[in-house]
Parts: structure tokens; sequence; C-alpha cells
């Protein structure tokens, strides 16, 4: 789900402050108060509702036509936009169609070829290794278990939800990338920075049958509306209910 990413900092206006006045601070927004642990889990339950009617078609934003290709691209989409991932893939996997061709891949040659996604020496060295590993202990086929997917090169719970959800159907936990974990802040259903962590607060507040769509809608509402440097919440479809923690105006 895979699917990554991006900063915070400078004037959102793009201009520079008048010469002789001071360069006002940003406004901190009044934050409404986020409520009890069951004010927070009943506004899990509105994004939940809002989300699934205003994106009711989601899907992987990264293109793939088998589970192991989806790996390749998530393992590929970290700290990486999906459609740089998209642009890569199509003759990365022309030329690499299986595992069995990674694994035998020189590695510079696979490092060419994703050079342009970044970090492309390390995820090289992780593609070929997890491919090996794909051929050498589960016959060429993509494991589907969490504990198995996990145990491969390059494969974190994120990755390894991702694969598990889009291309198993599997809901083994809530895929977290900067843009869930943003708006989960956002929207007061937690509050910490650490992925793992905020995996966990969203398993205990959105119903698991959900957890799948939850991301691939909040992704989409992230890049669409909820985004990074000024959020779009005049025309966001939970402005009545968000506490906005974060947001300047």
């Amino acid at each position: 789900m895979p699917v990554s990413t991006h900063h915070d900092g400078r004037n959102m206006t793009g201009r520079k402050p008048a010469r002789g006045k001071a360069s006002a601070a940003p406004s901190q927004a009044k934050p409404r108060p986020i409520g009890s642990p069951a004010d927070v889990k009943r506004r899990a339950g509105q994004v939940v509702r809002v989300l699934k009617k205003e994106y009711p078609e989601v899907h992987c934003a990264l293109v793939h036509s088998s589970p192991f290709e989806l790996l390749v691209a998530t393992i590929l989409s970290a700290q990486c936009t999906d459609a740089r991932v998209n642009i890569v893939t199509p003759p990365l996997f022309k030329k690499y169609p299986d595992p069995a061709a990674f694994a035998a891949a020189p590695l510079p040659a696979i490092e060419k070829a994703i050079q342009s996604t970044g970090f492309f020496r390390n995820k090289a060295k992780n593609i070929k290794a997890a491919s090996t590993a794909i051929v050498d202990d589960y016959g060429g086929e993509v494991p589907k278990t969490l504990d198995e997917l996990v145990g491969l090169a390059g494969v974190g719970r994120k990755t390894a939800n991702v694969v598990l959800g889009v291309a198993f159907g599997q809901a083994t936990g809530v895929v977290v990338d900067t843009h869930v974990g943003r708006l989960s802040r956002r929207l007061g259903l937690m509050t910490n920075d650490d992925a793992v962590k905020v995996e966990a607060d969203l398993m205990a507040i959105i119903p698991k049958k959900e957890w799948i769509d939850f991301s691939h809608r909040l992704i989409a509402h992230g890049r669409q509306v909820c985004i990074a440097r000024k959020p779009k919440c005049e025309v966001c479809v939970m402005n009545d209910f968000c506490p906005r923690i974060g947001v300047t105006a």
C-alpha cells in the first residue's frame, strides 16, 4: 500500500517579508479538545464513515501485476513518490520478470535500473537479497504471512502490510506512511510519531474489516486535501469535527 511521503518549513506564501518589517511567526490554529478515549474512538468511527463515502473506490497507487511486483515496488517507494516508482518499474519488470531474474542479476545492473528512486544501493541490495530468499526458501512465491515477509531483506511492517492487504486481502495491520501518520495526528486519533506505535493506536480504534481500505482512503485524502504544508481545511469533509492538531492558520 504501499506506498509512500514529503516536508514543511518554508514560507507558505513563497514571498519575502517586506523590507523593514519583522516577519510574523506563523499563528497556531486554536485546537479543539481531543477528548477522552471514548471520544477518540467515536471520532475514528466518524473518520471511517466520512472517508468511505468520499473515497468509495480506492486502490493501491503502485502499478503491479503480481504480489512480487508489488513487493519490489513497495520497497522502491521508501523516500520516493509512487509516481516515480511507476515510471521505473515497467522497464524494470520487463528486464527482471520474477524473483529468479532479480536473484541472478548483477547488483550494479539493478542499482542502475532503480537509481532515480533514491537510496538505490541499499534498495538494490535488499531487492536482490529478498528475491534470493524467495527463490531459495519459498519456491519462488512471495510468502503470505507477516512473520515470513518481515524476515525478508528490506521488508518492515509497512511493506508487509501493503503486500498482505493488497495482494492477498489479509488485514494484518494498518499501513502507516507519512500521510497516514500526519492525518492521524491532525485528526487527534493519537499523538505518536513512531510508525509502529501509530499503527498500534489505529488498530485499537479502527475496525479490522476497515484496516486495508482505511489506509488507502487516508492517503488519498492526504494527497488531495490534507496536504502537509497548507491543508485545505475549508473544503475538507471532516472540517466539522477535526481538531486540526498542529495546523497553522
